[in-house]
């Protein structure tokens, strides 16, 4: 697959991504366009485009977690739903979503990442470790600390109506 095959495909899908992790539009799209630009100059080496730039995504959204320190605030819905339509989802309900992007912010960065890929993604523990860097026990790891401060966080009425478990 070429290039610009590979940005019409992916483009939307990286830039809720982003937005999801830096909860900052603006940011996402600056994120998701440096990187394309870095992909698209060594573009005839990488061997699984997919991994490599969702890898690249993540590691710039570390990077800017690192650098800067800034006061998260979830987007909304709207935001987010211009950017790609959202998947399929049994708790689509807009309050659910705020909240749930509202505890997102609370979490570690590693965390966050590691759970927006497997919950927002749908990646496997395997695909997790390959954009992270890490090993799978590392993932689950990460991922089982993340839901166990999630759970924790004090209940909304939204988010104790459903089983979330």
């Amino acid at each position: 697959m070429g290039f610009e095959d590979f940005v019409a495909e992916r483009l939307d899908g990286l830039l809720r991504y982003a937005t999801v992790l830096t909860n900052d539009p603006h940011l996402a799209q600056d994120i998701v366009q440096d990187v394309l630009l870095r992909a698209q100059q060594r573009w005839d080496g990488i061997a699984s485009p997919p991994t490599y730039v969702r890898r690249m995504v993540t590691n710039e959204y570390l990077s800017w977690r690192r650098r800067a320190v800034r006061r998260m605030v979830p987007s909304s819905h709207d935001v987010l739903d211009a950017l790609s339509p959202p998947e399929p989802d049994a708790s689509a309900a807009f309050d659910e979503r705020d909240a749930m992007l509202g505890l997102l912010a609370t979490l570690p960065r590693k965390q966050r990442a590691a759970i927006v890929l497997r919950y927002y993604e749908n990646y496997s523990d395997a695909e997790i470790a390959a954009v992270l860097r890490c090993g799978t026990s590392t993932v689950r790891s990460q991922i089982s600390r993340a839901l166990t401060t999630l759970r924790a966080a004090p209940r909304t009425d939204v988010l104790t109506t459903g089983d979330h478990g």
